[in-house]
């Protein structure tokens, strides 16, 4: 016995944590993010990617926690996005302004995906419009952009204060939604990054940045400083792909993995194949162990969080009946947490809880709160004070009221906020897949971006209904149990 403790320790000694590989909602980070786990497992070192994991300051935030060790970034958007405000000039300065933050960063692994402004090639020919100075004369154009765009340093309010344009009927959607409302004609122009595989396929024309807004967009790795401490090699693996893979090639893997929809980890590997001589096993999961999988995460996001707010919100919802000022109190607070939108409250959490399940389950609880402590305060209240005065001169203690009493009488009310609660958690956990949360949030997350109608719909968004309607079915039945018959309608 005293043997194989020795041994399970010294495999606990041996046996590297893996490296924690991050990438970004769009296809690009997530075939970058594919090709950096493949090629460091097959070097024999274990690495683990989390995929989608939303825009820049997620991923970023998640760098500095310790919760990845690399994902890939973009020089110009760490310039313009990351260490905004610092008037960074040259690599120098930006790797000493990064390195303070705990943060190494690589060298370009051979392509620049830039930003661009692009139109279809037909309206912009009817138009005469060939360069970003070109559309002040359309003040009228409809421009969609993506909503990380529309609000970076580097994107839609800088482009439109250099350029001096006119348009306001701005809007902000997902980058993969922006090419279809582009092709359908309900918008005029949106921003492209320049490897998009949707340029060709669309046949867009990319307009010419003639003022030179937009700065150098070089693909790098951007890691944990303290990786090279930890384990030096899987550096030394991931620059094998530095300057390995130009635009061509970058563009060619994206057309592969958005318009011939090939799986990003099959592009991965062909490449890796291809062009470094590495081959990796690339093991498909079918759909029925998929949706299993999805079913027990999002199950362990709702049960976690609901059972813990049940047991916060129920002694609250107590006090706020017994105690009016107190109730008005909390009730608010409760409500105003309601109000923050559940992302931004995603994204808050991140420094302190790191990415994955942790964030979810604590936003999850807090979205749960309110519909339960308002029904039981409000039940508890609305219990008849006869009844009430009965139960007291008959001698019963005040736990032993609330308890046989007033608890039942208000059974129905309580019930109906738990069930409310579990709906609205069901629809809410699948936000957390932005932050790698999992559940039915990840395949309608990579549906949409992989324009994939049949995934968002069968694999996310009716498993997701299915499991709120049998949750609610289950409360229905639970309520001949918990409710005194007397009450029930």
């Amino acid at each position: 016995m005293i043997a194989s403790l020795a041994m399970l320790v010294a495999i606990g000694f041996v046996t590297p944590d893996p490296v924690r590989i991050g990438s970004k909602a769009f296809t690009e980070s997530v075939i970058l993010g594919d090709l950096a786990e493949q090629l460091l497992n097959e070097e024999g070192i274990p690495a683990l990617h989390r995929r989608e994991l939303g825009g820049t300051q997620v991923l970023f935030h998640a760098l500095e926690a310790g919760e990845l060790d690399v994902y890939p970034e973009y020089t110009g958007t760490i310039a313009a996005e990351i260490l905004a405000g610092q008037n960074l000039k040259g690599e120098a300065e930006i790797r000493a302004a990064l390195a303070g933050r705990g943060i190494g960063i690589g060298r370009s692994l051979g392509f620049n995906n830039t930003y661009a402004i692009g139109m279809q090639d037909t309206v912009a020919a009817k138009l005469g419009i060939r360069t970003i100075s070109d559309l002040r004369k359309h003040p009228d154009l409809k421009f969609g952009v993506s909503n990380e765009f529309i609000e970076r340093i580097d994107g839609w309010p800088g482009l439109r204060t250099r350029y001096d344009l006119p348009q306001r009927d701005v809007v902000g959607l997902e980058h993969v939604l922006a090419y279809k409302a582009l092709a359908s004609g309900e918008i005029a122009a949106t921003e492209l990054y320049s490897t998009d595989a949707e340029i060709l396929a669309l046949g867009l024309r990319v307009l010419r940045d003639d003022l030179g807004y937009f700065p150098s967009y070089e693909c790098v790795w951007l890691y944990r400083l303290d990786l090279k401490t930890r384990a030096a090699k899987p550096l030394r693996v991931l620059e094998r792909l530095e300057g390995r893979i130009d635009e061509t090639a970058m563009a060619r893997m994206n057309k592969r993995a958005k318009i011939d929809k090939v799986v990003e980890s099959r592009v991965a590997a062909d490449f890796l194949r291809e062009t470094i001589g590495v081959k990796s096993k690339v093991v498909s999961e079918g759909f029925a162990r998929r949706l299993v999988r999805r079913l027990g995460e999002h199950l362990f996001l709702v049960a976690v969080s609901l059972s813990a707010a049940i047991a916060v919100a129920i002694p609250l919802g107590v006090i706020a009946s017994r105690r009016p000022l107190a109730g008005v109190f909390i009730l608010s607070v409760a409500g105003m947490i309601q109000t923050i939108p559940s992302l931004a409250l995603l994204v808050f959490m991140i420094p302190v809880l790191g990415i994955g399940a942790k964030p979810a389950l604590v936003a999850l609880f807090l979205y749960s709160l309110l519909p339960i402590l308002r029904n039981t305060a409000t039940g508890l209240r609305e219990v008849p004070i006869g009844l009430r005065e009965s139960a007291e001169a008959l001698g019963l203690p005040a736990w032993s009221r609330l308890w046989k009493v007033e608890f039942p009488l208000a059974s129905r009310g309580i019930l109906g906020g738990i069930k409310t609660a579990a709906v609205i958690n069901i629809g809410t956990a699948t936000i957390g897949a932005l932050i790698g949360a999992g559940g039915f949030g990840q395949p309608i997350l990579t549906g949409i971006r992989r324009d994939d109608l049949t995934m968002i719909l069968w694999e996310g968004a009716i498993p997701a209904a299915v499991l709120a309607i049998a949750v609610q079915a289950a409360f229905d039945l639970s309520e001949r149990l918990v409710v005194p018959k007397g009450l029930r309608l």
